[in-house]
């Protein structure tokens, strides 16, 4: 396993890692790394503290070739109290992933609301994934304790996860809870399949993740459902937490439908 989500190039360009690897193609990128890698890239040229990125919505355009990707960003609408950002993810000479971002400016003394508080984190478990699945970069990269559910178990989940690795080599300290959160994000949809994902797609052509805080701690909780109408339509959420209690939310619509 390589120590890096993606090593940086120069120029906005990026190089994946092996850790970025789907669960379905060993050639194909996880949807985390590129919304974390884009979300990174937003904060870094489109304004630092007071602004504070609060929502994000990544679009994938197509599958995300394991390739070496450019990023450019550009401000959409500026602003000192709130700014919108865009950032495009381009492999291969095609736009694969954007994503476009919300920053608010932060720094009022208020009184936080209170917030209820998640399960205790579980003892270390064997780490094991979907059915039929052996080596799989993204979830090596990442420790799972499940409170309830499972890879293998249809339906909702709580779980505890750990990224074990950094996104890149030269990281903003203040940026990496953020960039731990985003990582995990897209994957509230196949943690909470309501259906065995080796005989159905769910498939999320696009993650919003609203968030009121970053992450103060290394290990964060999803809390994991999915909805599914009777004409194939769905949607994921998960709420989330770090271990202080409630950051925000991560949704997703999805394609359902059998494989083949």
């Amino acid at each position: 396993m390589t120590d890096l989500f993606y090593e940086e190039l120069g120029g906005g360009k990026f190089r994946p890692t092996e850790a970025t690897t789907s669960p379905w193609d060993q050639r194909m990128q996880h949807g985390g790394p590129p919304t974390a890698l884009l979300a990174t890239e937003i904060c870094r040229q489109a304004g630092g503290p007071p602004l504070r990125l609060a929502r994000i919505t990544v679009d994938f355009l197509a599958p995300i070739p394991r390739s070496d990707a450019e990023v450019a960003v550009h401000i959409v609408r500026p602003g000192r109290r709130t700014q919108l950002t865009e950032a495009t993810m381009v492999v291969d000479g095609k736009a694969a992933v954007v994503a476009r971002a919300w920053q608010i400016a932060v720094g009022a003394a208020i009184e936080p609301t209170p917030s209820d508080s998640p399960p205790a984190l579980p003892d270390p478990q064997p780490q094991s994934y979907f059915p039929g699945i052996g080596r799989w970069g993204y979830g090596e990269a990442t420790e799972w304790r499940f409170v309830s559910g499972g890879w293998d178990v249809p339906g909702p989940s709580q779980v505890w996860a750990h990224v074990r690795l950094p996104l890149l080599a030269d990281s903003d300290p203040e940026l990496v809870g953020l960039q731990r959160l985003l990582l995990l994000a897209d994957s509230a949809n196949g943690l909470s399949a309501q259906m065995f994902l080796g005989d159905w797609l769910f498939i999320p052509p696009t993650l919003t993740v609203t968030v009121f805080r970053y992450p103060q701690s290394d290990w964060i909780y999803l809390d994991c459902r999915t909805h599914l109408s009777a004409d194939g339509g769905g949607m994921s959420e998960a709420r989330l937490y770090d271990e202080h209690g409630y950051l925000g939310s991560a949704t997703q619509p999805l394609y359902v439908g059998p494989r083949g």
